[in-house]
């Protein structure tokens, strides 16, 4: 024997279904909206996106897809940075944007980073073009937000690139632009140099006995 049609309960449930898609474009706005606008494919998914809707939303230009794996929400704008978001998000939430490329974040540098670099707690064993990975833990004080990135620190940040090697003028470059504009004190790069030791040592005795 068939079941009556019951058109209530069809709507019922098609509105149900409704409501929970819209919340889960509203917790996916929330995650997007502290990342400049930018999410990957595995946080859309954790949330219950499918590959297919993801698709679907960039087909009716809700999503933009940037890159493999990589959306931006249509009515976010582009970021300068977006080579960054990509990396970024490539490289896991527990990732941070460091050395040079963070650099280029907080403008305090002519470096022209060839491979963006991030920070990572563990060595991943998946390599990718242009990315390149430090392997470090990094404690919350050393971390911000900036551009919707997660970076280094700056006094972190030169601490980095003075210890990977970047040239002494490009690392004295960044530590005079950061005293000028405020965005570190002498007391805070003091404080890495005591920590670091070696090259970045070194670099600020002589920034401070010019």
């Amino acid at each position: 024997m068939c079941a009556l049609f019951d058109p209530l309960r069809v709507y019922n449930a098609h509105m149900s279904k409704t409501k929970q898609f819209s919340e889960k474009y509203d917790e996916l706005y929330e995650i997007a909206e502290g990342q400049g606008g930018y999410f990957a494919a595995n946080q859309a998914v954790e949330i219950g996106f499918s590959h297919k809707r993801l698709s679907e939303n960039v087909k009716s230009g809700r999503f933009q897809r940037i890159a493999r794996g990589i959306y931006r929400l249509t009515y976010f704008p582009n970021s300068p940075f977006e080579d960054l978001f990509i990396a970024w998000l490539r490289a896991g939430s527990r990732a941070a944007i460091s050395h040079e490329s963070a650099l280029a974040v907080y403008d305090l540098s002519d470096v022209l980073p060839s491979e963006v670099h991030v920070t990572v707690p563990r060595t991943s064993s998946r390599r990718r073009t242009n990315l390149r990975q430090h392997t470090r833990v990094l404690d919350k004080d050393e971390i911000t937000i900036r551009e919707g990135l997660l970076v280094t620190t700056v006094p972190r940040t030169i601490a980095d690139v003075a210890a990977a090697g970047l040239s002494e003028e490009l690392v004295r470059q960044a530590i005079d632009e950061a005293l000028q504009r405020g965005m570190v004190s002498i007391e805070q790069l003091e404080s890495y140099a005591e920590q670091r030791g070696g090259r970045f040592r070194q670099i600020l005795n002589k920034i401070e006995g010019r």
